[in-house]
């Protein structure tokens, strides 16, 4: 089950990262083209976000039954700076991230100005990347 989860997780990774770019790019694009924030538009950072909670969710089982997770909790962890990855930067930043880009999602859902609600994504979006880039375990994925 544990080697289940953990390809799940990082094959939704990829998925992760593919949907908040795409959603940055198409944001970005719209509004240098000073297009209305439309339903299509709306969709595209749905799927950013869509893919952030789903990938929080196995990353949440993934942390309750993986050996290197909440089991491995204990005060040697932050002497060891792979240990400390695992169990405390990479789920707090993972969290952080997630909760910038539904911050983002969800304003900009409110309607309002279309150029801000554009900004709005691609602030809180490219936030909640830079917070998920920085603690991706580079060293063991795939």
């Amino acid at each position: 089950m544990y080697t289940g989860f953990k390809h799940l997780h990082s094959v939704l990774a990829y998925v992760l990262l593919a949907a908040i770019i795409f959603s940055l790019v198409y944001a970005i694009i719209q509004f240098g083209r000073k297009k209305q924030f439309t339903e299509s538009a709306r969709k595209v950072a749905l799927i950013g976000f869509i893919a952030a909670h789903l990938q929080l969710l196995v990353g949440i089982v993934l942390y309750l039954i993986s050996p290197l997770g909440i089991t491995n909790f204990s005060g040697d962890v932050m002497g060891d700076s792979l240990s400390r990855l695992y169990v405390l930067e990479h789920p707090l930043m993972m969290i952080l991230g997630i909760v910038l880009i539904s911050i983002g999602y969800i304003k900009a859902k409110n309607p309002g100005d279309d150029a801000r609600r554009y900004k709005t994504v691609i602030l809180f979006y490219a936030l909640g990347l830079i917070f998920i880039i920085s603690r991706i375990p580079w060293q063991v994925w795939p």
